[in-house]
Protein backbone atom coordinates (compact mmCIF):
# COMPACT_ATOMS: atom_id res chain seq x y z
CA UNK A 1 0.00 0.00 0.00
CA UNK A 2 1.50 3.40 -0.98
CA UNK A 3 2.35 5.85 1.79
CA UNK A 4 1.83 9.61 1.78
CA UNK A 5 3.32 11.59 4.69
CA UNK A 6 2.37 15.04 5.94
CA UNK A 7 4.69 17.56 7.61
CA UNK A 8 3.13 20.93 8.45
CA UNK A 9 2.98 23.93 10.74
CA UNK A 10 -0.77 23.59 11.21
CA UNK A 11 -2.66 23.24 14.46
CA UNK A 12 -4.55 20.05 15.19
CA UNK A 13 -7.52 22.27 16.02
CA UNK A 14 -7.84 23.56 12.43
CA UNK A 15 -9.62 21.83 9.57
CA UNK A 16 -6.54 21.73 7.33
CA UNK A 17 -5.28 18.26 8.26
CA UNK A 18 -8.68 16.60 7.93
CA UNK A 19 -9.38 18.34 4.62
CA UNK A 20 -6.07 17.28 3.07
CA UNK A 21 -6.47 13.70 4.27
CA UNK A 22 -9.99 13.60 2.85
CA UNK A 23 -8.74 14.89 -0.51
CA UNK A 24 -5.99 12.26 -0.60
CA UNK A 25 -8.34 9.39 0.23
CA UNK A 26 -10.84 10.64 -2.35
CA UNK A 27 -8.21 10.50 -5.10
CA UNK A 28 -6.41 7.31 -4.03
CA UNK A 29 -8.33 5.07 -1.67
CA UNK A 30 -5.61 2.43 -1.30
CA UNK A 31 -3.08 4.64 0.45
CA UNK A 32 -1.80 5.07 3.99
CA UNK A 33 -1.51 8.70 5.17
CA UNK A 34 1.12 9.17 7.90
CA UNK A 35 1.43 12.30 10.04
CA UNK A 36 5.10 13.04 10.60
CA UNK A 37 4.27 16.19 12.55
CA UNK A 38 1.98 19.20 12.50
CA UNK A 39 3.93 21.06 15.18
CA UNK A 40 6.51 22.86 13.06
CA UNK A 41 6.91 26.44 14.19
CA UNK A 42 5.02 28.69 11.74
CA UNK A 43 6.96 29.12 8.46
CA UNK A 44 10.08 27.45 9.92
CA UNK A 45 11.50 25.56 6.94
CA UNK A 46 14.72 24.76 8.82
CA UNK A 47 12.82 22.82 11.48
CA UNK A 48 10.69 21.10 8.83
CA UNK A 49 13.77 20.03 6.88
CA UNK A 50 15.54 18.80 10.02
CA UNK A 51 12.64 16.56 10.99
CA UNK A 52 11.95 15.15 7.55
CA UNK A 53 15.56 14.54 6.54
CA UNK A 54 16.13 12.51 9.69
CA UNK A 55 13.16 10.19 9.19
CA UNK A 56 12.36 9.82 5.47
CA UNK A 57 15.17 7.28 4.96
CA UNK A 58 13.22 4.78 7.06
CA UNK A 59 10.24 4.80 4.69
CA UNK A 60 9.95 2.41 1.74
CA UNK A 61 10.57 3.36 -1.86
CA UNK A 62 7.57 4.97 -3.50
CA UNK A 63 6.65 6.97 -0.38
CA UNK A 64 5.42 10.51 -1.12
CA UNK A 65 6.29 13.22 1.41
CA UNK A 66 4.27 16.46 1.44
CA UNK A 67 6.01 19.47 2.99
CA UNK A 68 3.20 21.83 3.95
CA UNK A 69 5.28 24.68 5.39
CA UNK A 70 5.47 28.13 3.81
CA UNK A 71 3.74 26.90 0.67
CA UNK A 72 2.65 30.14 -1.01
CA UNK A 73 3.70 30.32 -4.64
CA UNK A 74 5.38 33.39 -6.18
CA UNK A 75 7.25 34.33 -9.33
CA UNK A 76 10.48 33.05 -7.78
CA UNK A 77 9.04 30.17 -5.77
CA UNK A 78 7.24 27.52 -7.80
CA UNK A 79 5.58 24.32 -6.69
CA UNK A 80 8.14 21.52 -6.84
CA UNK A 81 8.29 17.74 -6.93
CA UNK A 82 11.56 15.97 -6.16
CA UNK A 83 12.65 12.38 -6.52
CA UNK A 84 15.49 11.00 -4.40
CA UNK A 85 16.45 7.39 -3.69
CA UNK A 86 13.09 6.16 -4.94
CA UNK A 87 11.02 8.49 -2.76
CA UNK A 88 9.10 11.65 -3.68
CA UNK A 89 8.89 15.07 -2.05
CA UNK A 90 6.31 17.78 -2.72
CA UNK A 91 6.39 21.40 -1.61
CA UNK A 92 7.09 24.96 -2.60
CA UNK A 93 10.54 26.10 -3.73
CA UNK A 94 11.18 28.20 -0.62
CA UNK A 95 14.62 26.77 0.18
CA UNK A 96 13.46 23.75 2.15
CA UNK A 97 14.53 21.30 -0.59
CA UNK A 98 18.13 22.56 -0.44
CA UNK A 99 18.18 21.68 3.27
CA UNK A 100 16.82 18.16 2.84
CA UNK A 101 19.36 16.25 0.81
CA UNK A 102 23.03 15.66 1.52
CA UNK A 103 23.96 14.82 -2.07
CA UNK A 104 21.85 16.93 -4.40
CA UNK A 105 23.52 15.55 -7.52
CA UNK A 106 21.21 12.55 -7.26
CA UNK A 107 18.00 14.58 -6.83
CA UNK A 108 15.57 15.10 -9.71
CA UNK A 109 13.57 18.33 -9.45
CA UNK A 110 10.38 18.88 -11.43
CA UNK A 111 8.61 22.25 -11.55
CA UNK A 112 4.86 21.77 -11.28
CA UNK A 113 4.36 24.69 -13.64
CA UNK A 114 0.96 23.60 -14.93
CA UNK A 115 -0.59 24.42 -11.54
CA UNK A 116 -1.65 28.02 -10.94
CA UNK A 117 -1.39 29.91 -7.68
CA UNK A 118 -4.00 28.79 -5.15
CA UNK A 119 -4.67 29.79 -1.55
CA UNK A 120 -4.37 26.25 -0.17
CA UNK A 121 -1.77 24.46 -2.34
CA UNK A 122 -1.44 21.45 -0.07
CA UNK A 123 -5.13 20.71 -0.57
CA UNK A 124 -5.53 21.81 -4.18
CA UNK A 125 -2.14 20.86 -5.66
CA UNK A 126 0.05 18.62 -3.52
CA UNK A 127 -2.69 16.19 -2.49
CA UNK A 128 -3.54 15.61 -6.16
CA UNK A 129 0.08 15.23 -7.24
CA UNK A 130 0.76 12.90 -4.30
CA UNK A 131 -2.01 10.60 -5.49
CA UNK A 132 -0.70 10.62 -9.04
CA UNK A 133 2.71 9.53 -7.79
CA UNK A 134 1.22 7.00 -5.36
CA UNK A 135 -0.73 5.52 -8.26
CA UNK A 136 2.42 5.05 -10.31
CA UNK A 137 2.57 8.23 -12.43
CA UNK A 138 6.07 9.02 -13.72
CA UNK A 139 7.39 12.19 -12.07
CA UNK A 140 8.65 13.46 -15.44
CA UNK A 141 5.07 13.76 -16.69
CA UNK A 142 4.11 16.19 -13.92
CA UNK A 143 5.97 19.25 -15.23
CA UNK A 144 9.29 20.45 -16.53
CA UNK A 145 12.80 19.81 -15.23
CA UNK A 146 13.86 22.54 -12.77
CA UNK A 147 17.30 23.81 -13.71
CA UNK A 148 17.83 25.51 -10.32
CA UNK A 149 16.10 25.81 -6.97
CA UNK A 150 16.03 28.34 -4.14
CA UNK A 151 18.83 27.72 -1.67
CA UNK A 152 19.18 28.32 2.04
CA UNK A 153 22.39 27.93 4.01
CA UNK A 154 22.04 25.62 7.03
CA UNK A 155 23.57 26.64 10.32
CA UNK A 156 26.99 25.04 10.64
CA UNK A 157 29.33 24.73 13.59
CA UNK A 158 32.44 26.91 13.40
CA UNK A 159 36.01 26.04 14.37
CA UNK A 160 38.57 28.50 15.72
CA UNK A 161 41.83 27.10 17.10
CA UNK A 162 40.76 24.71 19.88
CA UNK A 163 37.16 25.93 20.11
CA UNK A 164 34.07 24.60 18.35
CA UNK A 165 31.01 26.83 18.46
CA UNK A 166 27.72 25.21 17.60
CA UNK A 167 24.08 26.23 17.57
CA UNK A 168 20.93 24.57 18.83
CA UNK A 169 18.98 23.45 15.79
CA UNK A 170 16.13 21.53 17.40
CA UNK A 171 14.38 21.07 20.74
CA UNK A 172 12.63 17.75 21.16
CA UNK A 173 9.48 16.90 23.10
CA UNK A 174 11.54 16.19 26.24
CA UNK A 175 13.05 19.69 25.96
CA UNK A 176 16.46 18.18 25.17
CA UNK A 177 18.40 20.53 22.91
CA UNK A 178 20.08 19.15 19.78
CA UNK A 179 23.04 21.03 18.32
CA UNK A 180 24.69 21.03 14.90
CA UNK A 181 27.95 19.67 16.36
CA UNK A 182 28.48 16.18 14.98
CA UNK A 183 30.37 13.43 16.75
CA UNK A 184 32.77 13.31 13.81
CA UNK A 185 33.58 17.03 14.11
CA UNK A 186 33.94 16.77 17.89
CA UNK A 187 36.42 13.90 17.62
CA UNK A 188 38.29 15.40 14.67
CA UNK A 189 38.93 18.69 16.46
CA UNK A 190 39.29 17.31 19.98
CA UNK A 191 41.54 14.34 19.18
CA UNK A 192 40.78 12.83 22.58
CA UNK A 193 41.79 15.92 24.58
CA UNK A 194 39.97 17.02 27.75
CA UNK A 195 37.24 19.58 27.05
CA UNK A 196 34.60 21.81 28.55
CA UNK A 197 31.19 22.46 27.02
CA UNK A 198 29.85 25.90 27.86
CA UNK A 199 26.09 26.39 27.69
CA UNK A 200 24.54 29.86 28.01
CA UNK A 201 27.94 31.57 27.94
CA UNK A 202 29.77 30.33 31.06
CA UNK A 203 26.74 29.68 33.24
CA UNK A 204 26.72 25.90 32.74
CA UNK A 205 29.79 23.75 32.11
CA UNK A 206 29.93 20.08 31.12
CA UNK A 207 33.22 18.18 31.02
CA UNK A 208 32.20 14.67 29.92
CA UNK A 209 30.12 12.97 27.25
CA UNK A 210 27.57 10.47 28.54
CA UNK A 211 26.89 7.15 26.90
CA UNK A 212 23.42 7.07 28.49
CA UNK A 213 21.21 9.68 30.13
CA UNK A 214 21.18 7.69 33.38
CA UNK A 215 24.92 8.12 33.98
CA UNK A 216 24.14 11.55 35.39
CA UNK A 217 22.12 12.08 38.57
CA UNK A 218 18.49 13.15 38.25
CA UNK A 219 18.26 16.91 37.84
CA UNK A 220 21.84 17.31 36.58
CA UNK A 221 22.86 18.69 33.19
CA UNK A 222 24.54 16.33 30.73
CA UNK A 223 25.86 16.03 27.18
CA UNK A 224 25.40 13.01 24.92
CA UNK A 225 25.71 12.13 21.24
CA UNK A 226 22.21 11.09 20.22
CA UNK A 227 21.01 8.60 17.61
CA UNK A 228 21.79 11.17 14.89
CA UNK A 229 25.37 11.45 16.20
CA UNK A 230 24.72 15.09 17.08
CA UNK A 231 25.70 16.66 20.39
CA UNK A 232 22.68 16.96 22.66
CA UNK A 233 22.40 18.80 25.96
CA UNK A 234 19.81 17.49 28.41
CA UNK A 235 18.86 17.32 32.07
CA UNK A 236 18.23 13.85 33.45
CA UNK A 237 14.54 13.89 34.34
CA UNK A 238 14.23 17.60 33.54
CA UNK A 239 13.51 20.09 30.77
CA UNK A 240 16.85 21.50 29.61
CA UNK A 241 15.52 24.08 27.14
CA UNK A 242 13.09 25.56 29.64
CA UNK A 243 15.29 25.41 32.74
CA UNK A 244 18.42 26.69 31.00
CA UNK A 245 16.52 29.28 28.95
CA UNK A 246 17.65 27.83 25.62
CA UNK A 247 16.06 28.18 22.22
CA UNK A 248 16.94 27.36 18.63
CA UNK A 249 19.98 29.37 17.54
CA UNK A 250 21.29 29.55 21.12
CA UNK A 251 25.00 28.78 21.07
CA UNK A 252 27.00 25.98 22.67
CA UNK A 253 30.78 26.36 22.89
CA UNK A 254 33.25 23.48 23.25
CA UNK A 255 36.79 24.34 24.34
CA UNK A 256 39.44 21.65 24.07
CA UNK A 257 42.54 21.71 26.22
CA UNK A 258 45.69 22.71 24.32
Amino acid sequence: MPIVTLTSDWSNDDFYIAAVKGAIYSNCIDVNVVDITHKIKPFNIFQAAFLLKNCYKYYPKGTVHILAVKTEKSDNQQYLAAEFEGQYFLGTDNGVFSLLFKDEDDVKYISLDSYDHVNFPTLNVFSKVACLLANGENIDSLGTHAESITRRVPLRATIEDNIVTGSIVYIDSFQNVITNVSKDLFERVGKGKPFKIFVQSNHYVISKINKTYQETSVGEILAIFNSLNLLEVAINGGNAAELLNLDTNSSVRIKFQL
